[in-house]
């Protein structure tokens, strides 16, 4: 039984989708004016893998994540460039999606822009309109007249007369209350727009979300999902504008993640303190990259070090080492896959290990319980990998490792093309000192040969003398 944190009960809930085994997932995404950092890589890479579950669980999931392709900060940075803001935009999401891809982050299943919706929010601004929830105060804009929706607030436990006196509400004389927000936007000289019923103009940011989760998922669908800043403002406004404009609840599960952190401080921009992912990348495997993210429950905070990256590289180093060890061949031990008879040992480690991570992630994606049942199959393959007899027992154990680690979206590459990746010396260069090293080892030189060893590993490079012949591998 799947239980999600709902942010809007405060609590955790038995998650029931409202069409039977059909799930409808809502995901807010980029802002495409510049690079990718690691706090959008969080946020995507935790619905990612929250996506990958749920299909594990057998749901028919429709994955939305849509992109904001025209507001302020595009504008701006497209004029600073001297170029036009569908060029930066196209040049950002081929970016985007070049960093989400190496980090193992699958494509949603609609990924709308709000600037193909537009059509679709004149008309709910139109009908908000029409039942007094929005005004238009002539000056080419349109405001949601928030004291008139009376649950607003319900998310993200904001009280209006608190509000009412807070720095965050930015006066406007045109509008009738202080609180109220932005749907259109009244064209400015210089900057694209669109034509509507009020004056040209461009929407607001809140409105293009309302917007495209009805015309991809419906009045009403199960989850919507978006990154830490998200609650208020943002989410609070599409509620209120959605359940206005459509007279039905919105979204029924509200599910955010957490923040990422260097040291104290929230990781941003406008702290100056954020990294790229692709400058993180320069450094790092992108898995490596990605299992520091899922290491933590996707609602804490996640603490981003050069420590907290070495770290994260030594415990997947460790998984990856343990898949090598059986993809080794010793074909004098091996049968075809078909003719494994699983004894009863492996068969209650296989059904025991699986139900454990399947309850770590039914318990709101518990993925650092889920990844402990993945050490804890690591453990036993190597106790049982004593005894070579029985390397086709081993060989099921490792299938589950693939299987269950495929689920937080890990553990997919080749082991030893991982177990060598993330070195900065040449692979041709390793293989030359090796083979120095027998040379060495066999005219019986052997402090030259432990010299050799010393050098490769102040260079990061492990060897292991095995009895196919020294292997190598980058100590993370």
């Amino acid at each position: 039984m799947l239980q999600i944190y709902n942010t809007l009960t405060r609590k955790k809930e038995e998650f029931k989708p409202l069409d039977g085994n059909n799930v409808r997932m809502y995901v807010c995404g980029n802002t495409v004016y510049d690079h990718s950092h690691l706090g959008h890589a969080s946020t995507m890479v935790a619905f990612d893998m929250i996506a990958r579950y749920l299909r594990a669980k057998g749901y028919d999931l429709t994955y939305v994540r849509n992109i904001t392709d025209i507001d302020d900060k595009i504008i701006r940075r497209a004029a600073e460039n001297g170029e036009h803001y569908t060029e930066l935009v196209e040049r950002m999401i081929a970016s985007m999606d070049e960093d989400a891809a190496a980090l193992g982050i699958q494509k949603p299943d609609q990924e709308p822009r709000a600037t193909q919706h537009i059509d679709g929010m004149l008309e709910m601004i139109g009908g908000l309109i029409e039942k007094g929830y929005a005004y238009a105060p002539g000056n080419g804009d349109v405001y949601f007249r928030v004291r008139k929706f009376e649950g607003y607030g319900k998310l993200s436990g904001k009280i209006l007369e608190e509000l009412e006196s807070g720095a965050r509400i930015a006066v406007d004389e045109s509008k009738e209350d202080a609180l109220d927000f932005v749907l259109w936007k009244g064209t400015k000289e210089g900057e694209p727009s669109w034509e509507s019923p009020w004056g040209n103009g461009r929407p607001g940011w809140h409105i293009e979300c309302s917007v495209m989760c009805k015309c991809m998922l419906g009045d009403t669908f199960d989850i919507h999902g978006g990154g830490p800043d998200l609650p208020f403002p943002h989410h609070e406004n599409e509620i209120a504008q959605s359940e206005a404009a459509n007279g039905a609840e919105f979204a029924r599960y509200w599910m955010h993640s957490g923040a990422l952190r260097m040291g104290k401080e929230k990781m941003s921009k406008s702290l100056g303190n954020f990294f790229t992912v692709k400058e993180i990348l320069e450094k790092y495997p992108p898995e490596v990259v990605r299992f520091l993210l899922i290491s933590s429950h996707y609602r804490k905070s996640t603490n981003y070090s050069e420590d907290t990256l070495r770290m994260a590289g030594e415990k997947l180093q460790k998984l990856y080492t343990t898949l090598k060890k059986v993809d080794d061949p010793f074909n004098e031990f091996w049968v075809p896959e078909d003719e494994v008879e699983l004894t009863e040992e492996v068969e209650e480690v296989i059904g025991t290990l699986k139900e454990k991570f399947f309850a770590a992630m039914d318990d709101d994606f518990n993925t650092p319980e889920a990844i402990a049942v993945l050490f804890d199959l690591s453990s036993r393959i190597n106790r049982i990998f004593v005894d070579r007899s029985k390397i086709n027992q081993v060989r099921k154990l490792r299938d589950l490792l693939v299987e269950l680690g495929g689920i937080l979206g890990i553990l997919q590459d080749n082991p030893e093309a991982f177990l060598k990746s993330g070195g900065d010396v040449d692979e041709a260069w390793i293989e030359e000192m090796i083979a120095k090293r027998k040379a060495a080892k066999k005219a019986k030189d052997f402090a030259e040969a432990d010299r050799i060893r010393e050098e490769l590993l102040s260079k990061s490079v492990v060897l292991e003398d095995t009895r196919q012949g020294t292997v190598w591998k980058i100590e993370r």
